[in-house]
């Protein structure tokens, strides 16, 4: 007797070890999204309320800074240079009327570990591609290939749609291309250019990088 109680124990006790290793396992098999590269260059297409734009990012993360050129379709091509200091750059060039805006941030640029904590929603075929699905903060879907990682694409809050075309790890824009153009300093201003500096306002400007700051503030804000 006291035998078969002790076969049943041992079973019991076997069987709980079991479920416990298997808690472990699902809970190591639930996918995380990649890290950011330190630097990249990524080409996007992106669709704003049916306002197309394509984006070339670069992100320069050991430098402190992250750079947006937007070209609008059949319009204006815009510059959105941002700095981990908080302070970001609009501004466009000549053809064009040379405007600039000056926007402070209280927080920098994204971290390349920004999708830490990510919830996890599953698979879905996106693009043509099978990826993993997170969302982050209640401001972003991310949309990363299963096979290699990428990102394929992500959704703003918003409905601003960002689809990636090209994705080059460890490309760097040359520095001389990180300056911001003169009339962009309140001293500069000139009575055909025009610089607004605006403090601490988190909502100037629709390009791709406004809502990334947002996201860097919901995120890593205390």
């Amino acid at each position: 007797m006291a035998s078969g109680t002790e076969g049943i124990n041992l079973l019991l006790l076997l069987l709980l070890v079991f479920l416990q290793h298997g808690l472990v396992m699902a809970e190591d098999s639930v996918p995380v999204p990649a890290d950011w590269p330190q630097q990249f260059h990524s080409v996007l297409f992106i669709n704003r309320s049916g306002s197309l734009q394509k984006t070339d990012l670069w992100y320069d993360w050991p430098n402190g800074r992250n750079f947006n050129i937007i070209q609008h379709q059949l319009g204006l091509l815009t510059y959105d240079l941002e700095w981990d200091n908080g302070t970001s750059f609009y501004y466009t060039l000549h053809p064009f009327d040379e405007t600039c805006k000056v926007i402070h941030f209280e927080v920098g640029i994204l971290r390349p570990n920004w999708l830490d904590g990510a919830n996890y929603l599953g698979q879905e075929y996106v693009d043509t591609f099978l990826c993993n699905v997170w969302d982050k903060v209640d401001f972003i879907t991310y949309y990363e290939d299963v096979l290699t990682r990428r990102p394929v694409m992500w959704i703003f809050y918003s409905g601003m749609i960002a689809h990636v075309m090209t994705f080059e790890v460890g490309a760097v824009l040359p520095d001389q291309n990180w300056q911001a153009p003169v009339y962009c300093f309140p001293q500069t201003q000139t009575h055909n250019k025009t610089t607004t500096l605006l403090l601490h306002s988190p909502h100037a400007g629709s390009s791709h990088g406004m809502p990334m700051r947002q996201i860097s503030h919901s995120a890593f804000a205390k």
